[in-house]
């Protein structure tokens, strides 16, 4: 599971992740007998076993790798897809945006591929929980493999109904909604949430954003907020630091507000 022994050392059955000179992840099960095959040589997985966190390996061809315990972060970036996912820099705004941490109850409408649901499931703890609705069986399905791989999936309750029909549960703390058309449902979050709970939305284009705003206003909703979050990375060079030649610019815009009386 992500929580993560307090191990020092590899062990048989942790989830690791191994990192080239290039950056290029493998993440990967620790598993006895296995062999991870790569361009830069062959890791005997066995040999791992005792190793501290953040040693370096070496392929049977010499190339060089550093054993690390992966991190949300990896794990997101890392998971398999069939959709666009919500990228990191977007998701840990979220998170302190909406205060949604440890025992929360937090909905979220468009399940995707689970990058989204695997950071709240994360967020949230042994004691909250996460409702995932999403029409499509098989996002749901993905998704729900994507987190049983994690060992999060216990703290996930995947529904696989259409939103137009409301939702189940009501006194949540926070709803996500990460659909095109949030604008369109927005009575129903206002059935489900708390006095005060949060709201969230990502939206692809200005018109949706403002419909939702409008929307949100005609639903009695308080503290209206619209921004996009902007990633540069910069080469990490001492004689020539400089920004990378690509950054993860805009990916959508993100809407909060909180659910007045």
């Amino acid at each position: 599971m992500l929580e993560f022994d307090k191990s020092q050392t590899a062990q048989y059955g942790d989830l690791i992740l191994l990192v080239g000179p290039n950056k290029k992840r493998h993440i990967i099960f620790l598993n006895e007998g296995d062999k991870l095959h790569t361009h830069r040589g062959t890791v005997v997985l066995d040999e791992l076993i005792g190793k501290p966190w953040g040693s370096e390996v070496i392929t049977n061809t010499g190339g060089p790798f550093y054993l690390l315990k992966p991190s949300i972060y990896d794990l997101i970036m890392e998971l398999p897809r069939t959709t666009q996912i919500m990228y990191p820099k977007d998701i840990g705004f979220i998170l302190l945006r909406m205060d949604i941490g440890e025992g929360n109850q937090v909905l979220e409408a468009g399940t995707g591929s689970g990058a989204l649901t695997t950071a709240l499931a994360w967020a949230v703890g042994e004691k909250g929980r996460v409702f995932s609705y999403d029409n499509r069986e098989e996002n749901l399905n993905l998704a729900r493999k994507n987190l049983s791989r994690i060992g999060l999936e216990t703290r996930v309750k995947f529904k696989p109904r259409d939103i137009n029909e409301g939702f189940i549960e009501n006194n949540l703390d926070s709803i996500f909604f990460d659909i095109y058309n949030a604008y369109d449902y927005i009575h129903h979050a206002r059935s489900s949430l708390k006095p005060g709970g949060h709201l969230g939305s990502l939206m692809p284009t200005t018109n949706q954003v403002s419909r939702l705003i409008e929307s949100l206003r005609q639903n009695k909703f308080l503290l209206i907020d619209v921004c996009e979050i902007l990633l540069r990375f910069y080469k990490p060079v001492p004689a020539r630091l400089r920004p990378s030649d690509r950054m993860v610019a805009h990916t959508g815009y993100l809407i909060f507000s909180r659910l007045g009386s």
